[in-house]
């Protein structure tokens, strides 16, 4: 994962801790496949470095598995869009790259706003590749699921992907992933 130094810290011995974020992740994101536009995210691999790490992969390819030219399986306007499930492609699967499920890291960071990436589960400790990012303040999912990112830029492609969302996550159109990477 290629990382870049925010600022350094110094420790009770002198020594330079470094405090870091990860380069930026894409989504170029396509509607019946046509371009709709790019969404970047911003990791929090200081406090959720397992999970930043499994986005990170999983956006790159690098494993050998991953999101690109797959789909946003459930919109809902006024709530989230949740992707991620590559394997069954309607919400029922998904792995990661730890294998099956992974781990609730931890639950430092909190759904404060309409700009949140956080895995997507089944329950305590079931992460594997699903995600959603939220468009609004999502408070109640707070020590439920792991917040690791934020959109850095493109919350008006998010937004405009509510628009084929419905109430039951539905999507009246075909949303991808058409191309994703690091910047």
């Amino acid at each position: 994962m290629s990382l870049r130094i925010l600022h350094y810290a110094v420790s009770f011995r002198d020594r330079p801790i470094a405090i870091v974020n990860p380069t930026v992740l894409f989504f170029d994101i396509a509607v019946d496949r046509e371009a709709l536009g790019r969404v970047s995210f911003e990791l929090f691999a200081d406090k959720v470095p397992k999970t930043a790490e499994n986005f990170h992969a999983l956006s790159t390819g690098e494993k050998g598995l991953g999101y690109k030219g797959f789909c946003f399986h459930r919109v809902i306007a006024g709530f989230m869009c949740q992707g991620g499930d590559f394997t069954r492609h309607n919400g029922t699967g998904g792995k990661s790259i730890y294998g099956e499920k992974f781990e609730d890291e931890n639950f430092i960071l909190k759904h404060r706003g309409p700009d949140i990436l956080s895995m997507a589960n089944a329950g305590p400790n079931t992460n594997d590749s699903q995600f959603f990012i939220s468009t609004v303040k999502t408070e109640w999912l707070d020590s439920k699921h792991v917040v690791f990112g934020r959109v850095k830029e493109g919350m008006n492609v998010v937004q405009a992907m509510e628009g084929f969302g419905s109430k039951n996550g539905k999507t009246s159109k075909k949303i991808t992933i058409a191309d994703c990477g690091q910047i």
